[in-house]
């Protein structure tokens, strides 16, 4: 797939093109729906298939004052849209200029002279245009003045409970610790991405290092925890057998025992105490949750709950349980909330 930052990015020689738009923050069910028949629309055409995107997210740019935090990075929003078959991504800075654009404005600059869409497709909720004034209506208004087709398509549902699918119930689910129900509307496992930095140590000095990540950082981190879940490594090539993807206990909080304050994400990759992940940016998956966060009466009793988290993060991800070391050694199996 393609990815052109900005619209100088866009080839001059680009033929003709299915496009579709969003911000597609989480690339969720309802999402997957438009996108796969922007690529089905592309391909019983000839045409090249093309989503418009936005970053920084608009709610950052018209509300700077309010923290906002995204279902995925940038970075993961792109490879999520490389998987639905799409041919490219053009990636437009989201700034009150272009908020400006009215719903004609932005459809004839961008949709057909920059990418001469000879198919717009969206579902009925689509909002573009200065203060979201165009909708699906206008959308069709403007196919038949500025040339284009647009397929409209309705809001596709959970059949379970009629729910639609969306960010919002992705952040409902994941603000509960349900990352397994947001999983099921993603289409995926909830992921975070960020760089390894130094923390307590804690773990470390207990025989059990965690690689920890600032929760401030990573967009949306779900509620207070202890969660199964896998470590990826996106850079790393391994030449000794290694894997990019490993099984982790993840704690999510301020480690309540040892009264913690600033809220963290800490990996403990299963029987592992070797990695040396600092600086690395890592991706941290959520499978699972185990439990929520509580303090322990005493380092003994948070260990025996961690040894219990760390074989039951096994089971569930279907990976050997690390041996459960001789007791007179005096090093536990795992803490993953020891940080």
């Amino acid at each position: 797939m393609q990815v052109w930052r900005g619209a100088a990015e866009v080839p001059a020689d680009l033929g003709p093109t299915v496009v579709t738009l969003g911000i597609f923050d989480g690339v969720h069910k309802g999402h997957q729906v438009v996108l796969g028949a922007t690529v089905a629309e592309a391909e019983a055409s000839g045409l090249t298939s093309v989503a418009i995107t936005f970053d920084p997210h608009p709610a950052t740019v018209h509300r700077p004052d309010q923290h906002f935090e995204l279902i995925a990075s940038l970075t993961d929003r792109l490879e999520r849209l490389a998987a639905t078959g799409l041919d490219a991504v053009l990636v437009l800075e989201y700034t009150l200029d272009l908020a400006h654009n009215s719903p004609e404005e932005f459809s004839r600059r961008y949709v057909r002279d920059l990418l001469h869409a000879a198919v717009v497709v969206v579902g009925e909720d689509v909002r573009f245009g200065w203060q979201n004034s165009g909708d699906q209506h206008t959308m069709v208004q403007l196919g038949h003045t500025l040339g284009f087709g647009v397929t409209i398509l309705k809001d596709i549902v959970c059949q379970d409970n009629g729910r639609r699918w969306s960010s919002t119930w992705v952040r409902e689910l994941l603000a509960q610790g349900d990352v397994a129900g947001a999983a099921d509307v993603l289409g995926r496992p909830h992921r975070v991405r960020g760089v390894v930095v130094h923390g307590a140590k804690r773990g470390r000095e207990l025989g059990y290092p965690t690689a920890n990540l600032l929760a401030d950082d990573l967009g949306v981190v779900p509620a207070d925890g202890v969660y199964a879940g896998w470590l990826i490594r996106p850079d790393h090539a391994p030449d000794d057998g290694t894997s990019k993807r490993l099984p982790a206990a993840v704690s999510v909080g301020t480690n309540p025992t040892f009264h913690g304050v600033e809220r963290t994400v800490e990996a403990y990759v299963l029987g592992r105490t070797d990695l040396d992940l600092y600086g690395e940016e890592v991706v941290v998956e959520l499978v699972a949750r185990l439990r929520p966060m509580v303090a322990f009466d005493g380092i003994a009793a948070l260990l025996d709950q961690m040894a219990d988290d760390v074989r039951a993060t096994a089971e569930i991800l279907g990976v050997p349980g690390p041996r459960r070391p001789d007791a007179a050694a005096g090093v536990p199996a795992a803490a993953p909330e020891a940080g």
